[in-house]
């Protein structure tokens, strides 16, 4: 059917929480009242990427960009836009109106004018939830038809090693090398898992591929299975994804009833099911033999390696595990041929990457660029830069396996060994931006604290040598280390790296090898003088009132210690014995009057 006018509406989990379901239902409404909700076309898709400025709602043909958009605005796209023909304009995303009036469709707005959308393509353009949608718009099913029609096993595990597709998991372990150990393990019975247990903090790349195109991940692990010989899969989904798992299990479903799984695939002597298990959230079932001790009932802890999953995986099988980004790529692959996803990228890095952008960014949201994109152009072009005319400081890519990268390195092209070269990794795309106000001992000590609550306490150098950091760490934020902690501390880090059983336990000191080695002055700082330069580091501040103060005495009235005094227009004091550093005067003073050294 034609449509006069396509209205995409986000429904990610970001702007869900913003009430955009609460719009969707407004539109369709106020469209049946006024008696265009027939030649409309309403879709309820998934995250479009830019999640600072949600709810977002696109209007086609035009590809109107409305930014923000609250319940009440429902009414002036539709009397305005729809049925008066024309766009409204103060609605829109600021970089989708033109100086001159004109209005730039969404997909050419710099935050997406330099992104290659692979495994994101679909996601903010399909109904999520229709499995038609899918198979109208994204060519859905079209790749495992062409595999197990046109293709033998051993040409789709060829095409997926010409392509260099690397794990976008954290390892970056060349994927068709992979399906070709589990091809040649013997075995009746092999497997095939989708990793969807994404734990770093910040990260929700997985989740919007899961919530906006779960379609393409359930036919890439049919394609996985073909390939290897499997006829069964699981997808190993944290349970805090309630809105992935919802869209999952109705994707299931669907492709169940439209013979996409189960026995006889289109017709064919294939078959191939799909199991969901939902992870309590540990951190370490992430990695890939905790994931198939959790599947099979046990405690999350990882296991030593040999056997690696490809020979010895759940239930002793041969068992392939690929996270949601990955697998999101094979389909594509598969349908356009390896060489067009080689062409994209690095000599040694194809493709592209999707980063889940953060921290003291502008364009919060996730990104997709082509391997090799420089750090710069991510953060300033893409990103949008630093708010409030901030100094970039550093950025932390790989979450807490990963490290620090300083200006120095903004040039840097994005890539597996160029991040590992500078103490970094590429991990699952966790990409955290910091500015001048961040204090890079206490975002050590914020990712070490994270990885020692998620150890699983297997092996001691994680269970233990991570707490003794830890405890290193909090000693130097409250002004009682020396110099010689800083030798301990790469001391202990460099010996868990090279002992610790697991991947979680290996990258845990990356952070704090990354700031030392980068930011050792701030360390020396907190050390030696007794000051956090950014002033971040509580105990080591002190609050004091300037000549500003206008004698208002609300910074007296909201202090929890009375530690503040002073007479009415009068400057103020704090006495610092008291203090206890809750920066409510700050917050409390009208005029600026009150800093913190």
């Amino acid at each position: 059917m034609d449509y006069k006018n396509t209205i995409l509406v986000c429904a990610g989990t970001g702007c869900m929480s913003s009430s955009s379901l609460k719009i969707l239902k407004r539109l369709e409404d106020l469209m049946a009242e006024k008696g265009i909700l027939e030649q409309t076309k309403i879709v309820k898709t998934g995250c479009f990427g830019l999640c600072s400025v949600g709810p977002i709602v696109i209007v086609y043909p035009e590809g109107a960009f409305y930014a923000h958009v609250q319940e009440e605005d429902a009414d002036r796209i539709v009397n305005e836009h729809l049925i008066g023909g024309k766009i409204v304009k103060d609605l829109l995303y600021k970089e989708a109106l033109l100086e001159n009036g004109e209005i730039r469709p969404f997909e050419e707005v710099p935050f997406y004018n330099k992104q290659v959308r692979i495994a994101l393509e679909h996601c903010g353009r399909i109904q999520a939830e229709d499995i038609n949608d899918y198979i109208e718009t994204a060519e859905g099913y079209e790749a495992i038809k062409k595999a197990i029609t046109k293709m033998t096993r051993e040409d789709v595990i060829e095409e997926i090693k010409r392509s260099g597709l690397r794990g976008r998991g954290g390892g970056g372990f060349p994927t068709g090398l992979k399906w070709q150990f589990a091809y040649n393990a013997p075995g009746d019975q092999k497997y095939v898992i989708c990793n969807a247990d994404e734990g770093d903090p910040g990260a929700f790349m997985d989740r919007s591929v899961l919530e906006g195109d779960p379609h393409a991940v359930i036919e890439a692990m049919m394609i996985t299975g073909y390939a290897i010989g499997a006829n069964h899969g699981y997808i190993y989904i944290r349970a805090e994804y309630p809105v992935a798992i919802k869209r999952l299990e109705i994707a299931l479903a669907q492709a169940r009833e439209s013979g996409y799984l189960g026995k006889n695939v289109m017709g064919t002597d294939f078959e191939f099911d799909i199991e969901l298990k939902l992870g309590a959230g540990a951190f370490v079932c992430g990695e890939e033999t905790a994931l198939i001790n959790s599947i099979e009932g046990k405690r999350g802890m990882a296991n030593p390696k040999p056997p690696f999953p490809a020979n010895e995986g759940v239930w002793k099988k041969p068992t392939i595990i690929n996270n949601v980004e990955t697998l999101a790529n094979v389909p594509k692959i598969i349908l356009k041929g390896a060489d067009w996803f080689a062409s994209i990228g690095t000599e040694k890095s194809k493709g592209t990457k999707v980063f889940a952008l953060g921290g003291k960014i502008n364009n919060v949201g996730l990104v997709e660029v082509p391997m090799g994109t420089t750090l710069r152009e991510i953060i300033y072009e893409v990103g949008g830069g630093i708010p409030n005319g901030k100094a970039f400081k550093a950025v932390q890519t790989g979450g807490p396996s990963g490290g620090c990268i300083t200006a120095d390195y903004l040039d840097t092209q994005i890539d597996f060994d160029s991040l590992t070269a500078l103490g970094s990794m590429m991990g699952s795309g966790g990409m955290i931006v910091m500015d001048e106000d961040n204090c890079m001992v206490d975002i050590a000590k914020f990712f070490l604290d994270f990885t020692v609550e998620e150890s699983c306490g297997k092996c001691t150098p994680c269970r233990e040598g991570t707490k003794r950091m830890l405890e290193i760490l909090e000693r130097i934020s409250e002004g009682h280390g020396t110099l010689e902690d800083l030798d301990k501390l790469e001391r202990l880090a460099n010996t868990i790296k090279s002992t610790a059983l697991c991947g979680l336990g290996q990258t845990a000191p990356n952070p704090v090898l990354s700031t030392l080695k980068y930011f050792r002055d701030e360390y020396v700082a907190h050390v030696v003088d007794k000051k956090c330069p950014a002033g971040v580091c509580t105990a080591l501040l002190e609050y004091f009132i300037t000549d500003k103060c206008i004698g208002c005495t609300k910074c007296a009235r909201v202090c929890p210690v009375t530690a503040i005094s002073g007479k009415v227009k009068e400057k103020h004091v704090i006495d610092t014995d008291k203090c206890i550093k809750c920066g409510a005067c700050m917050d409390a003073c009208p005029v600026n009057a009150i800093i913190k050294k």
